[in-house]
This record gives structure tokens, sequence and C-alpha cells, in this order.
């Protein structure tokens, strides 16, 4: 009988005791990428930011960077499989890494951060997992946004969206910033046209034209060069760039231009928009992911982790631009009219056109609102 109440008060003084330890003192974070790293200056680079946020506040927690430089869906998924079970947390950065599931249920105690793409089975369907959490983002409000800089600014009346590849996450970029440009024209009178190549089109998942100028990568800046090239030449002054690595390409065309801007995607890219004494981005469209990275990490680290797949957009703050002084060229008036349309898509009463809204850039919904 003493032996059993020594052994239940051991029990309960151990439990009173990690009671009071928050589990950061110990987490062990991966963040994994592909193709590109985390110093990519957007897209990656965010979630990074967010991820080493919380190790700051976490003095006891530790993160290490994987990086996959093939791109390939097969070779990420491995690479995740070949380390969880030394972590207790595993950011998986992209839709390349949607097929986790089978290793999230291999790996019960690791919790699983999955950005950019919902988990998916064998058969590519949506799954959802208790060790996952999943977000995806409504990009299309982020085009959105730089449809309207860019119609607002554009001297020439020619803007163009640029892409790297396009899966849906691309298209709802290119479709937004369609709708946005199309709002600009209907409401606050500008006459802005938007540049489609026929040559650089799209073509989707589905595979249909969905026409836009597409480079066919996100880690060809060669090829992104050309394609910025040509559509100077064909008179654009404003594009908006949502194409990784390969949209540098379309920045070195800016800069060797004059009097073009570039809007950055994802994250404030201001700083790779440096050209000597000037600066060509005119604002960028925020995807607030490593915001969310960091409070996901520190709800695992409170245990009150919940899995699920979640869309987030501008009504949680996880969509936005750039409107600080000094990191953006917008003027006082372009800002206070995007600020205003920012408010109906936080309100929902414009929903811009995506890859799965079943409206396109000229009749979505909300097109009326004011």
């Amino acid at each position: 009988m003493r032996k059993h109440f020594v052994f239940a008060l051991t029990v309960l003084m151990l439990l009173a005791f990690f009671a009071g330890t928050s589990f950061a003192d110990g987490l062990k974070v991966a963040i994994i990428t592909s193709p590109n790293d985390v110093h990519d200056g957007g897209f990656n680079e965010d979630n990074y930011n967010g991820v080493v946020a919380f190790e700051k506040e976490n003095p006891g927690a530790k993160v290490t960077v994987i990086q996959d430089k093939t791109g390939d869906p097969a070779s990420c998924i491995k690479s995740v499989e070949n380390i969880a079970a030394d972590y207790d947390a595993v950011v998986c950065v992209g839709f390349q890494f949607s097929g986790i599931p089978d290793i999230a249920e291999d790996n019960p105690d690791v919790k699983f951060i999955l950005v950019d793409t919902f988990p998916a089975d064998d058969d590519g369907n949506e799954v959802s997992a208790e060790n996952i959490y999943a977000m995806r983002f409504k990009e299309e409000e982020g085009g959105f946004l730089a449809g309207l800089a860019a119609a607002l600014t554009t001297k020439s009346n020619k803007v163009a969206v640029v892409n790297g590849i396009a899966f849906p996450t691309n298209v709802n970029y290119q479709y937004g910033f369609m709708s946005g440009v199309n709002y600009a024209n209907k409401h606050y009178g500008t006459k802005a046209q938007i540049v489609e190549l026929a040559s650089y089109a799209g073509t989707d998942v589905t595979g249909k034209n969905i026409g836009g100028n597409y480079i066919g990568s996100f880690i060809d800046q060669a090829n992104g060069k050309i394609v910025g090239q040509a559509l100077i030449r064909e008179g654009c002054d404003v594009m908006f760039v949502a194409a990784g690595g390969a949209g540098m390409g379309v920045f070195t065309a800016a800069k060797e231009s004059k009097g073009v801007y570039v809007i950055g995607c994802d994250a404030d890219q201001f700083n790779d928009g440096k050209n000597g004494d000037s600066n060509i981005i005119l604002t960028s469209s925020l995807k607030v992911m490593g915001m969310n990275d960091k409070r996901v990490l520190k709800e695992i680290a409170d245990g009150k982790f919940k899995g699920g797949n979640f869309l987030l957009g501008a009504e949680s703050g996880s969509i936005n631009y750039v409107k600080t002084p000094g990191r953006n060229q917008l003027t006082d008036d372009a800002i206070k009219k995007i600020d205003s349309a920012l408010a109906l898509l936080k309100a929902g009463k414009i929903k811009p056109a995506s890859s799965y809204s079943g409206t396109m850039p000229d009749n979505f919904e909300g097109i009326d609102a004011e």
C-alpha cells in the first residue's frame, strides 16, 4: 500500500512540475522549403521569419532549416518522412507538401503546420488530420489589392500580372489582380488595360488556357527577365509579380528600364527593389504567413493545438498590403482608395474572382460594391 502511495505521489509531483513548464522550453521545430531556401525575399522567408520570431520569444526552442532543392512533390514528402520523428513540430512550406497525411498518421505525437495547401490523399482528395494545421490563403484578395494599386498608379494605362506556374494559388493572384483593376476602372475612374501576352498564357491544372503571363517556373530568373522585358515593350509601367525566385528576373527587367514599377508579393519586397538611389517597388501585397506560423507554434507550446484545414484572408489580417511610410511609393489618394476597398474585403462585401469562385474578373461578387 505504501509503495502505491509513493508511486502516486511521485506521479502527481511530476504532473505538477510539467504543468508549470512551457513545452516551448524544449520545442524542436523543423521548417522545410522547396525549391527555394528560406532567404528568397518572399514566400519562404516570411514563413521563416515567423518561426524565428517564435524561437526568439522561447529561447529553449530550437529551429532547424531543411531545404529540398528539387521542387518535386515526391522528393518533398520523402524529406518530411526522413526527419519527422526527430521533431516536435514540422512546418512544411508549399503546395508540394500536401501529401503528408500518411506521415502524420505514422507520427501522431508530431504536430505539422502545412502552409499554402490542404493535406491530400493518394488520389488528390482533400483530407484533414488531428495533428495537421493546414492553412491556405485568399490570394485573390492580395491580388485584388495589387490590381487597385496598379490601376491607381499607371501612367501608360497598361498594367500586368506575372506569375510562376498556373497552380490554383497563382491563378488566384492572377484573377484577383484582374478583378482589382476592373474594380478601380469602374469605381475610381481609372482606365488601366490588363496586358496578356499569348505566348506566355498559362494552362491551369484542368488543362484550361487561363491567359495571363506565366514564366513557367518559380526559379528561372532568366526567363522571368524575358517575360518582364516583353511586357515593358508592350508599354506596361506597373507589374504585379507573383513568381517566387523567378520573379527576380522581372525585377531586373524593371530596374533596367525607366519609369517602371513592380508590386511585390507575399512579403514586403521593398529591399529587393533597390536600384541605386531609387526603388522599383510600388508596394507589396502581403500574405501574412509568418504571423500564423508563430501563432500555431505557440498553441503547440501551450498544449492548445487543434488540427484542421483553414482558409485565411483579410478578415483575420492574413491578407494586407504595405503602406508603411518609406516602404511604398503610393500616393495618399491611392492609399485612401485601397483602404476603402480593403474594408469591403474584410466585411465580405467584395469577393474577387479566383480559381474556385465560379466567377471571373469582370463579374465577381461585389464588383458593384462601394
